[in-house]
Formats: structure tokens, C-alpha cells, sequence
């Protein structure tokens, strides 16, 4: 009995050694690994979408940029619905909250099933699938699993539970989860599958998410089956058939990532390149939201003219900031990728301000100088250019304030004749056109009708320097931009006047009458334009707050229907300029220095008389007498204007000459030829022709033109 007893002891000795040696090796094992912190993933997590803010820090817009997989932002658990929380935990590892990252029952359980036949039962706990999501080397998918792959899996999930929280690891687990397909993350799956947040889904909704995990490419039939296998039996009669119909709605119709109204899509694609970048761009959502919907509503209005695109901008005219960027807002697009902001396009009448501003600040005319509103038939080397006004009218002698605010094309040219088509050209360039690069010979005199294409953009730019009093700088679509310092570049004097004249209803009324689009409440300057066979609108305009510029037409060029700039565009520039100045009013700005203003009155009564504005120097002296009867009745005879002069070989070029003729009353008046003095114009005189372009000019003694006209020597 004694050495029976000793064999026991010794027995117990030895199997408890056995049991410590065992427990110790694995301690040892399975003793933990080390894993980065909550802080350390939260921080690594990306979406795979960048994001668009107003400067408020407002959502406006997200451009998808990392395709291999769709990750929305990361979800906190507080904001993920108690109804999914409890149907992953109920079918992914119901001891999640009790474990300490493995669970020791569900491991023997995978065990006696295996050994038994009874099929696979899975042991991981959502602590080490986590392990595996952030460790490849313990990720099944990464080759086949084994004991080892196991062994990092439990080491790590210890790891885990040691220096995470239970919410930190489920919040976790649910945001770098794969769902289906390309799905990564619980934000992705609830946006996509059920167009909505994480937040909201409904406890049948969570079911059929919760029951993806296991297989997420399965069918709409399979999903269901296990969802309804993990509800209590005495439920499922009542609730497997709404399971059914809620896998086949979620998993059938795939909706969009993007979990945001697509407020500045061309924006987005242009300054959005990083995944999870958020840029914080220039633009306000509400100026925003009153473009899109200004311009929506006027397209719509206009589908049965062929009219289908449009775009606009807002700019703060002190900073330049852009507050409202749409490069696309018609409903019927056909080419909706298209930023209408940057696309290029005829200008029309919108550069005539600049025109016009140049031959006031070089004192070739003023804002009272009559010009001509008659047929002009223009010489080029492309042939004949015979422009016409907007209405097919014409009006005879008008102002340049008539001219310009009506918008009349042949006093344009003229007025391009005495400026000159280079010098223009490089005016254009200075003020914010930049595309217009081509020599002036490559646009001809049809320059002054806006026959070079411009931008959106370039337009706003221009008419900001206009607002400013000539001055302009960069245009400005992000906050981490710095404000770029002004520059001047026009005269502010001339550029008051320009504004003075394009804000003048009276003037407008020759072309547009007086009840129109562009007639505001509050001080407003503006210009329409309509490209050749009504194939662009346009509507550009400022208060001393901002500047607003409207494009209306067909993306594809296709031209509209009886569709101009003040019945297309101007609709648009008006409500958006009536919502920008809904809470405040808009003062007449401020006279500079080097203008003076004076009565005018047309003994003609061509025009009413009225207050006009000049700048120091120019205004007429006397009277009544600022455009005389026979000042503006005196005019050039002979060469008419567009002549081609051949010069004939056979004949000695000293002997060729051509006659000049000056009709009505001349008194006072000179002659000149490309600005040299030829004499006093009442005397008859012969010229002898060179070759190339030259232009007559018929003027006073202050400098001040009556007539010129332009022939052709050949």
C-alpha cells in the first residue's frame, strides 16, 4: 500500500509538472504580440475619396480618387446603429464582450465539430479577425491557413485586448471590414447598399449586412437564408420574408460612394487629387446653391429654344475670392463633364468696354462723341468684312455712350479703326484675356465684336478690373492661397466712365428697351454678348462687391434658337445679382480724379440732352456747342472707307496720285494720314498711295476725331 501510494504521488507529481511545463510553453506561445495603437490606425485610415468645402468648412462636393477599393470616412461606434452593432456581434463572436480576444469555448467547439465530422465551425472572434486586418502576415487570405497564421492571430488579438478598449476593437473591425466587392468599411456599405449613413439602418437592414461577413460575394437568396438562420425560430415566420426583400433591394441596386449632393463637380475634379485630401476652397455653399439653382431653372425654361449648358461664376471684387464656381448647370446636358468655367468660346459684344475704355484714355473720344451708325464695308486680308448691328438696324449718328451700352457693332469697329487692332489685342491681354495671343492681324477689325474665344473665367478676371478701377490681380479658389497684391493697369478715370455708361438704363434702351433683365434696383454695371449664329450668350456685370459672369449655350456648338444674350444669360445674372444683394444695397461709386461732368445737348437733337462725364481736358467748351451740327455733318468724301488702291506698274509712282475730298463744313478742321498732318482739310489736296494700310482721320484742333476711314494699297 505504501509503494502503491508512492507510485500515486509520484504519479501526481509528474502529471501536474506536465500540466505547469504545458501551461508555461503556452504562456509562452501565445504570450502577447505587440500592435499599433486605436490612435495609430485611426490616424492610418483614408478615404478613398477626397473632399471639396466651402470657407465656412461646409461640404460641398467629394471626388472619388483611390480605386482599388470605395472607403468613406471612418464611422465613430456612437454613430453606427445599435441594431448592426448587435447583429455583427450576435453572428461573428456572441463572447465578444466577456473574452479576452480568444474564445477558449469556440476553439473547442471548431475542435470536437472537426473531429467529429460535424463541419467547420469558425473560431475567430472579431478581436482576431481584426488581428488579421491589420496584420497580413496573420490574414488567411494572404496563403493558406495554418496552425502558425492561427497562433499570430491569438498572440495578436491578446495584443489587442491589453492596450484597446472593446469599443475601440468592434469600432475598428467595422470600419476596415471589406463588405462586397469593392466595399471597405461599415460607411462605404451603408451608403452604397442602403443609400444612407451607418446611423440609420433599420434593424432587417443590419441583419442582411451583419450576414455578408462570412461570404461577402454571395447571392441575395444565400444572405437572407443566413440572416434568418441567426434570428430565434418561434421569429422567423413573421420576419424571414422581409429579410428576403430587404437582401434582394440592398444587394441589387448598387447607388453611389460619394455620400454628398454634387454641389461643384468641376471644381472637385480639378483641385481634388489626394485620397482622404479635404480641401478647403474659396467658394460659400449658400452663393453656391443660388447660381445652380438660378441657372437650372432658366435652362430648363429654354429646352424648347435648343438650349441645353450654361455656366457662371460669383468673385468678391476686394479679394477675389471665387464664391460661386459652376462649370455646368443645364438639366438636358448632353456633355455635362464639361467645365463651361474654362471651356473657351466666342466673346461677342462683352470685350467693348475694354475697346472703348482705351479710345476715352487715349482722348480719341469721349462718352458725348458722336459716331456713325451706318454701313462700313472693311477691307481685310481675308476679305471683305461688312459688320452689322445686333437688330440688322442701324441708327445713324449715335454716341459712344448709345453705342456702347446698346451694344452697336459698327460704331465698335470704327472705334477699332481709330484704336488700332494690335494695340487692342495687347489691352485685352493685360486685363485678364490671356488666351487672346495671336498677333492683332490673326482677329482683324472683327476683334471689336468678340470674335476671339475667351473663357468664363477670363471674362470674370477682365470685368473685376473694371470694378476695381482698373486694378486686377489672380483669381483666388482656395483659402491657403494668399491674397495677391493689386495691380493697376487702366485708367481709373476712363474706367469710371466705361462703368458710368454700362450702367445707364437710358442708353440701353436704343437696343433693349427699358424694361429688361439688366435693369436693376441697385447701381449695376453690365454687358450682354451673343456669339455668331447665336451660338453663345453672355452676361458679365459688377457692383462694387462682386462680379458676376453667365455663359448660356450648346456644349456641342450647335446654335440656339431666337435665344441673345439679354433673353439667355441675362435672366441668370440677374437673380443671382438680386440674391447677392438681397440684405444689402449697392452706392454709386465714387468719382476719381481727372473727371469732371457737364451738361451736353445735341443741336441735331440727335440724343436728349443731358449730364455727361469727361475726362479733364476733353469736355466741349461753349454752349450748346459741345457736338455741333456741322462738326458731326463734316466727313470724309473721298477715299471711301474699305478702299483697295492698286498701284500700276506701268505707271511712275511719282505720278500716281489720290485725290482726298472733305464734304460739309470744314472750318477748323485738319486732315491727317497715320497721324501725320496732311493740312488744313479745307484744302483740296492730292496723296500719293503706298502700300500697305492706312488710315485718314478727319479732327479737330484738340485732337478730338470727326471722321476717319481706312483704304488699302496694294
Amino acid at each position: 500500500m505504501v509503494g502503491l501510494r508512492l507510485s500515486l504521488k509520484s504519479v501526481l507529481w509528474w502529471l501536474g509538472a506536465a500540466v505547469l511545463a504545458t501551461a508555461g510553453a503556452a504562456l509562452l506561445v501565445l504570450r502577447p504580440l505587440a500592435v499599433p495603437t486605436y490612435e495609430q490606425v485611426r490616424a492610418a485610415y483614408q478615404p478613398s475619396a477626397a473632399y471639396l468645402l466651402d470657407r465656412h468648412g461646409e461640404l460641398l462636393d467629394a471626388q472619388r480618387v483611390a480605386f482599388d477599393v470605395r472607403r468613406l470616412d471612418w464611422t465613430p461606434l456612437p454613430d453606427i446603429s445599435p441594431a448592426l452593432l448587435a447583429a455583427v456581434v450576435e453572428g461573428e463572436d456572441r463572447r465578444f464582450w466577456q473574452h479576452a480576444g480568444v474564445d477558449w469555448r469556440g476553439v473547442a467547439s471548431a475542435a470536437r465539430d472537426a473531429a467529429t465530422g460535424r463541419g467547420r465551425r469558425g473560431a475567430s472572434t472579431i478581436t482576431m479577425q481584426l488581428a488579421a486586418l491589420l496584420d497580413p502576415a496573420a490574414d488567411r487570405k494572404q496563403g493558406l491557413r495554418d496552425s502558425r497564421q492561427k497562433l499570430r492571430q491569438m498572440r495578436l488579438a491578446f495584443g489587442l485586448e491589453l492596450s484597446w478598449s472593446k469599443a475601440q476593437i468592434l469600432e475598428a473591425y467595422l470600419n476596415l471590414l471589406p463588405y462586397r466587392g469593392e466595399l471597405q468599411g461599415v460607411t462605404a456599405a451603408a451608403q452604397v447598399l442602403a443609400h444612407k449613413s451607418p446611423s440609420g439602418l433599420t434593424v432587417a437592414e443590419s441583419r442582411i449586412v451583419a450576414a455578408l461577413l462570412p461570404s461577402p460575394q454571395a447571392g441575395a437568396a444565400r444572405v437572407a437564408q443566413r440572416a434568418c438562420a441567426r434570428i430565434p425560430a418561434s421569429q422567423r415566420a413573421a420576419e424571414c420574408p422581409a429579410l428576403q426583400a430587404t437582401a434582394e433591394q440592398l444587394l441589387s441596386d448598387a447607388g453611389s460612394a460619394l455620400p454628398v449632393e454634387r454641389w461643384a463637380p468641376h471644381l472637385a475634379a480639378a483641385l481634388l487629387k489626394q485620397a482622404g485630401q479635404s480641401v478647403r476652397t474659396t467658394l460659400d455653399a449658400q452663393t453656391q446653391r443660388l447660381v445652380l439653382d438660378a441657372l437650372s431653372s432658366q435652362l430648363a425654361g429654354l429646352g424648347a429654344r435648343n438650349v441645353r449648358d450654361g455656366a457662371a461664376l460669383v468673385v468678391d471684387n476686394q479679394t477675389g475670392d471665387v464664391l460661386a464656381y459652376v462649370g455646368s448647370g443645364g438639366p438636358a446636358s448632353r456633355s455635362a463633364q464639361v467645365d463651361g468655367v474654362r471651356a473657351k468660346r466666342q466673346a461677342g459684344s462683352t470685350l467693348k468696354p475694354f475697346l472703348y475704355g482705351m479710345a476715352l484714355e487715349r482722348r480719341y473720344l469721349t462718352a458725348a462723341s458722336l459716331i456713325d451708325d451706318l454701313p462700313v464695308n472693311i477691307d481685310t486680308p481675308r476679305g471683305l468684312y461688312l459688320p452689322q448691328d445686333y437688330d440688322h438696324d442701324y441708327k445713324g449718328a449715335v454716341s459712344v455712350r448709345t453705342a456702347l451700352a446698346g451694344s452697336l457693332n459698327v460704331p465698335a469697329v470704327r472705334t477699332l479703326m481709330l484704336v488700332g487692332v494690335e494695340a487692342f489685342r495687347a489691352r485685352l491681354a493685360d486685363v485678364g484675356y490671356a488666351g487672346i495671343s495671336e498677333d492683332g492681324s490673326y482677329y482683324g477689325y472683327a476683334l471689336a465684336l468678340g470674335s476671339a474665344d475667351v473663357s468664363l473665367w477670363e471674362q470674370a478676371m477682365a470685368y473685376r478690373t473694371l470694378a476695381l478701377g482698373g486694378r486686377n490681380s489672380p483669381l483666388r479658389l482656395t483659402m491657403d492661397e494668399p491674397v495677391a497684391p493689386l495691380r493697376p493697369v487702366l485708367s481709373p478715370a476712363s474706367v469710371f466712365i466705361v462703368g458710368d455708361m454700362l450702367s445707364d438704363p437710358s442708353a440701353r434702351s436704343v437696343t433693349f428697351g427699358l424694361s429688361n433683365s439688366l435693369a436693376t434696383g441697385y447701381w449695376a454695371a453690365v454687358k450682354t454678348g451673343t456669339s455668331k449664329d447665336m451660338r453663345d450668350n453672355w452676361c458679365v456685370g459688377y457692383t462694387p462687391r462682386y462680379t458676376v459672369a453667365v455663359w448660356v449655350g450648346n456644349f456641342e456648338g450647335d446654335p440656339m434658337h431666337a435665344v441673345s444674350g439679354v433673353t439667355g444669360a441675362a435672366p441668370v445674372w440677374r437673380q443671382i445679382m438680386d440674391g447677392l444683394h438681397r440684405t444689402q444695397t449697392e452706392t454709386r461709386p465714387a468719382a476719381p480724379r481727372g473727371v469732371r461732368r457737364q451738361s451736353v445737348r445735341y443741336a441735331s437733337r440727335t440724343e436728349a440732352p443731358r449730364q455727361e462725364w469727361f475726362l479733364e481736358g476733353t469736355a466741349m467748351t461753349g454752349p450748346l456747342q459741345e457736338v455741333s451740327r456741322d462738326a458731326r455733318s463734316a466727313h470724309i468724301s473721298s477715299p471711301v472707307d474699305g478702299m483697295v488702291i492698286a498701284l500700276d506698274p506701268d505707271i511712275p509712282a511719282e505720278r500716281q496720285r489720290l485725290p482726298l475730298g472733305v464734304e460739309g463744313s470744314v472750318s477748323g478742321l485738319l486732315l491727317k494720314v497715320d497721324e501725320q498732318l496732311l493740312g488744313q482739310a479745307s484744302e483740296v489736296r492730292l496723296w500719293q498711295p503706298q502700300t500697305g494700310v492706312h488710315r485718314f482721320s478727319l479732327e479737330e484742333a484738340n485732337g478730338r476725331s470727326v471722321d476717319s476711314v481706312v483704304v488699302t494699297v496694294r
